[in-house]
């Protein structure tokens, strides 16, 4: 009697799902409707770029903001723990390749707490000359009028930080097409549902865009240092600080790398986690985002009960209608649509999966997370 209570309980989640989805399928297509302002002067600006190992697509990522339609004057700034990071090679290619490009480079390998990430951001930030400040991972590459659009945003009245929407962009290989799917499929389509209903409040490490003056206020990097979220913790001191996050209407890409299992798996699960800790509600209710595994549950505990199979059938359908959605306001080929029933069972299982432990890996080190989203080392036992 309880699997069937259960049975039932995981069909109405998938059917709840259901719905979500094709809610999800009429609005994904909103934040990219409206106009792209153009900004009204061309201030300095300073890419900054914390870099940390070699990645499949980094030269030509990197490459990507050099290839710039700016007429201001832009540095960009890379900055490694490590001054024999193998990602320094990428920035001599990039000198070549672009030799009229003002780069700046920081090696510096002292700590200010756990998150390497921001360390490295602090220690680039004194060799940082100009006022407009953009910070972008290495990951992730943009088209040439990326920072004219990022520049006019943040002139917009109000606006105190920019932050960008992205899509999966996979390096060759079976496991980063399935991490892609993942992010164009799930995140992507969940990221603007809460934006649409209101109850998101985001802000991407792949893109963050301000002023000095409202890094300042917020107390630049230092007070982010323990956090692992630490983009979506400067949003909100950006909000506590009086000014607004703007999304321009565009998406930029995002490299996914994960070359096995474990590590997608490990990827997947430092995010979610991460969100379960900051946002418990707003994790729960991203459960809609998973209507595929909760069918697929119903018609397993239900003993295969007649009920549970059109549920199932109508999951996968309104998953795939949302796939074709998402490729078409991305505008990117329709491929790979076997991978996007697997892609869903794998991020369910993360989903169910991120419950059981506050535990993360994030670049090779291992940390808990406790519930306002701060590391701690894990100590050896």
């Amino acid at each position: 009697m309880l699997a069937i209570a259960v049975a039932y309980a995981c069909g109405a989640a998938a059917a709840l799902g259901i719905g979500y989805t094709l809610a999800a399928c009429a609005l994904v297509g909103r934040p990219f409707r409206r106009s792209a302002p153009e900004p009204t002067r061309f201030p300095p600006v300073t890419i900054v770029k914390p870099l940390r190992g070699v990645e499949w697509a980094l030269r030509s990522n990197l490459s990507s903001f050099c290839r710039q339609d700016y007429p201001g004057p832009v540095q960009f700034l890379f900055g490694v723990n490590d001054a024999a990071d193998p990602a320094l090679k990428a920035v001599d290619e990039l000198r070549s390749l672009h030799p009229a490009a003002d780069i700046t480079v920081v090696a510096d390998p002292r700590l200010h707490g756990p998150n390497r990430k921001v360390s490295n951001i602090m220690n680039m930030l004194p060799k940082a000359r100009h006022d407009v400040l953009v910070f972008a991972d290495s990951d992730v590459g943009v088209d040439a009028s990326y920072l004219r659009n990022i520049v006019a945003e943040l002139e917009r009245p109000g606006v105190g930080l920019v932050t960008c929407l992205y899509r999966g962009q996979p390096d060759p290989g079976f496991w980063p097409r399935l991490s892609a799917q993942a992010t164009n499929y799930q995140f992507l389509p969940s990221a603007v549902m809460g934006l649409a209903l209101g109850m998101a409040r985001p802000c991407f490490g792949q893109t963050i865009a301000m002023r000095r003056e409202t890094l300042e206020k917020i107390g630049g990097f230092a007070p982010f240092a323990h956090h692992l979220a630490e983009d979506h913790a400067i949003g909100e001191a950006v909000r506590l600080a009086g000014g607004t996050v703007a999304i321009p209407a565009f998406a930029i890409s995002h490299a996914c790398g994960e070359a096995s299992l474990s590590k997608l798996v490990a990827h997947e699960l430092r995010w979610s986690r991460t969100i379960w800790r900051i946002d418990p509600v707003g994790y729960l209710g991203s459960a809609l985002i998973h209507p595929l595994g909760f069918a697929l549950l119903a018609v397993l505990l239900s003993g295969f009960a007649a009920w549970s199979w059109p549920v199932a059938a109508a999951a996968l359908a309104a998953r795939v209608a949302l796939k074709a959605r998402v490729d078409h306001v991305l505008r990117q080929p329709a491929s790979h649509l076997w991978m996007l029933p697997l892609s869903d069972l794998v991020s369910f299982g993360v989903f169910a999966a991120s419950f059981c432990s506050a535990r993360v890996t994030w670049r090779g080190f291992s940390f808990n997370v406790d519930n306002r989203g701060l590391l701690s080392p894990v100590r050896d036992e």
